[in-house]
């Protein structure tokens, strides 16, 4: 069933737009497309992809032609997945890549890297590292602790995990995440986790700001 709770605590004072954070897609268009009619952002609000669109799934190429052609305001992140495609077609770390789920990005682009469309690639390459508000921090999978933003590596933000999700301190504003698949959205009050296993048959959720309300709906094969 599709889901969807409200969470105690938000953020105040609020002065932004609303804001809907979408997790680890991971080449599952059926999900997204979901998600997207339950959320139906109105004029004026923000969707903030947290990254990962392409790999594992069987739909890399679909996902990005479909938020390519989204009509409202987009914020797109590089996650660690984009990061390795654009590692390979520079002909660095290829077998990472392939190893983590490349080749079914490749069968989806008909088969050859040659085959992505230039818009594509320049949506890869155009991706953002992080993106912050007033009031958050948006990153693919975290930041290094005690480091400032303007020194934090790439990375460390599409790739670090225990280093971040396991620091026992607070951070000064809430970070918003995927990478690091959990059972549930982690909502802590520095902290909240997004990736919950759309591709492993978990969830695709949604985050929707600053009323920290969970909207969530079956993964690829729910």
């Amino acid at each position: 069933m599709l889901g969807r709770k409200k969470s105690r605590g938000s953020a105040s004072p609020w002065d932004g737009p609303t804001t809907f954070v979408i997790g680890d897609i991971h080449g599952c268009l059926r999900p997204l497309r979901r998600l997207l009619g339950r959320i139906a952002p109105q004029p004026g609000d923000e969707v903030v992809f947290i990254g990962d669109y392409i790999d594992r799934g069987p739909q890399s190429r679909e996902v990005v032609e479909h938020v390519l052609g989204l009509p409202f305001r987009c914020v797109f992140l590089m996650g660690n997945h984009e990061k390795m495609l654009l590692d390979y077609l520079d002909g660095k770390d290829e077998g990472l890549f392939l190893a983590n789920g490349g080749l079914e990005t490749i069968k989806s682009y008909g088969g050859h890297v040659a085959k992505i469309p230039p818009a594509h690639l320049r949506f890869f390459r155009d991706l953002k590292p992080m993106y912050e508000t007033a009031h958050y921090l948006f990153v693919h999978a975290g930041i290094r602790p005690l480091v400032p933003l303007e020194k934090q590596s790439l990375e460390d933000l599409v790739w670090i995990r225990q280093e971040f999700f396991q620091f026992i301190g607070r951070f000064p504003k809430p970070i918003v995440f995927g990478h690091t698949p959990l059972r549930q959205v982690l909502l802590a009050p520095d902290r909240i986790g997004i990736d919950t296993g759309c591709v492993y048959g978990g969830k695709l959720t949604c985050v929707k700001l600053p009323d920290r309300e969970v909207i969530q709906v079956p993964g690829w094969r729910g």
